[in-house]
């Protein structure tokens, strides 16, 4: 007699509204148009995000993204060999359209160093910034030949579970310490400089 009225109630019970997000996604011309997205579940969070890559103290590219986004991947890394530097911030908030404003990148110095090379001298201190606090070794073989990067990173680009995601490196090829200076001194190349582009995005548009 009671399951009567309990089915209806469920049937008729109203649905929570999923979030809507501001989206705008990279394109290959660099230009994207923003329009509003609703987020696919109550789980998602609106994601402000943007990742910039910095070659002598310059900024060579920027890209910008919203959409929605599941918390968990809501990050910020960055890696900074000296002359070049890739870092992505990210702000994840749970309003309607909240994430209109991109968030500016860090780059304050945070007090820790690390070796990188510059030329064939692999003892030049790197003042490391923002959420940086590991020395990294990079290696790659390219062209059959090993190369080496050193510099700072944060704990993102160090984590095993998710090197893979947001660096070209794999993580058997980067190897991280913290401490000021513990990533020693050898030679490195300057020509992987001109591979190294991480892919830190990659996670955020799949």
């Amino acid at each position: 007699m009671f399951l009567f009225p309990l089915v209806l109630g469920v049937l008729f019970l109203p649905e929570a509204n999923s979030l809507k997000c501001h989206e705008c996604l990279p394109a290959p011309s660099g230009i994207c148009t923003e329009k509003t997205a609703e987020c696919p579940s109550q789980d998602y969070r609106c994601l402000a995000a943007t990742e910039v890559a910095i070659k002598d103290g310059v900024v060579v590219s920027a890209l910008n993204i919203k959409r929605c986004i599941m918390p968990d991947r809501c990050v910020e890394n960055s890696v900074n060999y000296g002359t070049y530097r890739v870092v992505k911030n990210s702000a994840c908030c749970n309003e309607d359209l909240c994430n209109a404003q991109i968030p500016e990148y860090k780059s304050a110095p945070n007090g820790n160093m690390c070796f990188t090379c510059e030329g064939e001298n692999c003892m030049k201190t790197l003042n490391c910034v923002g959420n940086e606090n590991y020395c990294v070794k990079a290696t790659r073989n390219v062209e059959g030949k090993n190369v080496t990067l050193k510099g700072c990173a944060s704990k993102l680009i160090c984590s095993n579970q998710r090197a893979s995601r947001v660096n070209e490196f794999s993580a058997e090829q980067i190897s991280c310490c913290q401490g000021d200076y513990c990533n020693s001194a050898s030679k490195a190349s300057t020509y992987l400089l001109l591979l190294l582009v991480p892919l830190l995005f990659s996670a955020l548009l799949s």
